[in-house]
C-alpha cells in the first residue's frame, strides 16, 4: 500500500509518499506560499531532477490538488493514478487527553480537533484545513490522524501536573501535554533496534534539537516525561522561544514596559531564544559562524542551549534512576557535532563518554560512544512521515 503524508502549516505544506510494502519514500515535496503572492510547490523524486511548480495557489484545498496533480503527473510523477493512494496520514499537532494513539478520522473526531484548537491556536486549525481539503478531493480514500502529543499521553500525573489549583486541570485541562511525540517514538524505537535490544528493557533519553527543540524520557518504550508543556513554549530555550521562565517576568514586563498580553507572547515565542540571547539568528548554523568569529553573545546564546540540554538530561536520568541511551535527532542534533559534544561533555559521572572521531558525522545514523560507554550515545535521524506512514498502515489494514 501507498500512504501519502500530509502535514499543513498556516501557509505551507509539507508532503511524503510512502510504499509501505518497503518503506521507501517515492516523493516528498513542499508547498510555500500558500495563499500568498508567489505560491509554489517542490518536488523531489530520487534519481531525478528538483521538480518546481510556481502557480496561484488561493488556499490549502488548492495546494493539495496540485500536490495530487503532480504525483500523478505523467512526466514528473511516480504513480499513474490517485487510486494507488491507499490512505493518507495527517500530522496533527494537539489531540488533547483523549487521543494517546493514532486514530482513523470521522465526524467525531473533526469535532475533536476543533474543540482543541484552543490549546493549539497556531497549529490545529492549519491541519483541520489540510484534513478537510484532501476529505473534499479523495471522498473515498481512509484518513488518519497522528497527533504529536499522542506520545506523551503515557506520564503519570505526578509529570504532567502543575503547582496550580487542581481544579484548573480538572475543568480547563491545564497540564504538560508534550510535542514532537512522533520524533521522539520513532528515535527510541530506532535506537532499540539499532542496539539489538527490546526497546521495553531501555532507560533512554531522546534529545530532539533543531530551531523546535525537546527531550524525552523514554522508559520501556513509554514517554514518562519530556520538556515542553502546556505549549511548545516551556523547555529548552529555541530558535525564537524563550523556554523555561520565572512566569512572574510576564505580568512584570506588562507592568513595566505597558506592553499587551499579545506583546509578551509575541516577545516569548518569536523574539527570544537564541535569537534574543545572540541578536545574530535563530539558525544554529549562523550563530555557530558567529561565535567562532568571535561574537560574545553568539558564544553565550549557545553555552546558554548547551546548558539546558545538559539540565535536563540529569532531570530525566534522575526521574528513570538511569539511563542506558542518549540519542540526537533533528537538525541541530543530527548535524552538529560541536553541539553533541558540548552537551555530552561532562556526563562521565553517568556512564556517558562520546567518541570524538566517532562523533564527527553529520545526519548519519550511527553510535559515536566509545567502545567502553557504559551508556550508548547515538546519533538517528529522525523520520516522523515514516513514523506517520506506519501508524496510518496499521490503523486502516
Amino acid at each position: 500500500m501507498k500512504v501519502l503524508v500530509i502535514n499543513c502549516g498556516s501557509s505551507s505544506l509539507k508532503y511524503q509518499l510512502i510504499d509501505m510494502d518497503n518503506e521507501n519514500a517515492l516523493a516528498n515535496g513542499l508547498v510555500e506560499r500558500i495563499g500568498i503572492e508567489g505560491s509554489k510547490l517542490t518536488q523531489k523524486v530520487d534519481g531525478r531532477d528538483k521538480y518546481v511548480l510556481s502557480v496561484p495557489m488561493k488556499d490549502h484545498k488548492d495546494a493539495i490538488k496540485h500536490v495530487l496533480d503532480t504525483l500523478t503527473d505523467g512526466t514528473n510523477g511516480v504513480i499513474a493514478s490517485m487510486d494507488e493512494i491507499g490512505a493518507v496520514g495527517h500530522r496533527v499537532v494537539h489531540g488533547g487527553e483523549k487521543y494517546a494513539d493514532s486514530v482513523i478520522i470521522n465526524d467525531e473526531v473533526m469535532k475533536d480537533l476543533v474543540d482543541f484548537s484552543a490549546l493549539a491556536p497556531l497549529h490545529n486549525p492549519p491541519n483541520i484545513i489540510g484534513i478537510r481539503a484532501c476529505q473534499t478531493l479523495m471522498p473515498d480514500t481512509k484518513m488518519v490522524a497522528v497527533f504529536d502529543t499522542a506520545f506523551h499521553q503515557t506520564m503519570p500525573e505526578k509529570a504532567f501536573l502543575y503547582g496550580l489549583p487542581y481544579e484548573m486541570y480538572k475543568e480547563n485541562h491545564i497540564r504538560k501535554y508534550g510535542f514532537h511525540g512522533t520524533s521522539h517514538k520513532y528515535v527510541s524505537y530506532r535506537t532499540a533496534e539499532i542496539l539489538g535490544r527490546d526497546v521495553k528493557d531501555l532507560k533512554i533519553v531522546t534529545c530532539h534539537l533543531g530551531n523546535g527543540a525537546s527531550v524525552a524520557a523514554v522508559h520501556n518504550g513509554k514517554s514518562v516525561d519530556t520538556s515542553m508543556g502546556f505549549t511548545p513554549l516551556e523547555g529548552l530555550l529555541m530558535g525564537t522561544r524563550c523556554g523555561d521562565i520565572d512566569p512572574a517576568i510576564i505580568p512584570y514586563l506588562m507592568k513595566e514596559y505597558n506592553y499587551s498580553y499579545d506583546e509578551v507572547l509575541d516577545i516569548m515565542n518569536k523574539k527570544s531564544g537564541v535569537l534574543g540571547l545572540s541578536g545574530v539568528s535563530s539558525d544554529f548554523r549562523d550563530i555557530e559562524v558567529a561565535a567562532d568569529g568571535g561574537n560574545n553573545r553568539a558564544n553565550l546564546a549557545l553555552d546558554v542551549f548547551y546548558y539546558r540540554v545538559k539540565k535536563y538530561i540529569g532531570y530525566f536520568v534522575a526521574a528513570m534512576n538511569g539511563i542506558d541511551a542518549l540519542v540526537f535527532t533533528a537538525g541541530l542534533g543530527e548535524n552538529a557535532p560541536e553541539a553533541r559534544e558540548a552537551i555530552a561533555s561532562d556526563l562521565e559521572y553517568l556512564g556517558i563518554n562520546l567518541d570524538r572521531a566517532k562523533n564527527k558525522v553529520r545526519g548519519k545514523e550511527t553510535v559515536v560512544s566509545t567502545d567502553d560507554s557504559k551508556v550508548k550515545v547515538l546519533v538517528v535521524p529522525t523520520n516522523e512521515e515514516l513514523m506517520i506512514a506506519r501508524d496510518t498502515l496499521a490503523l486502516v489494514k
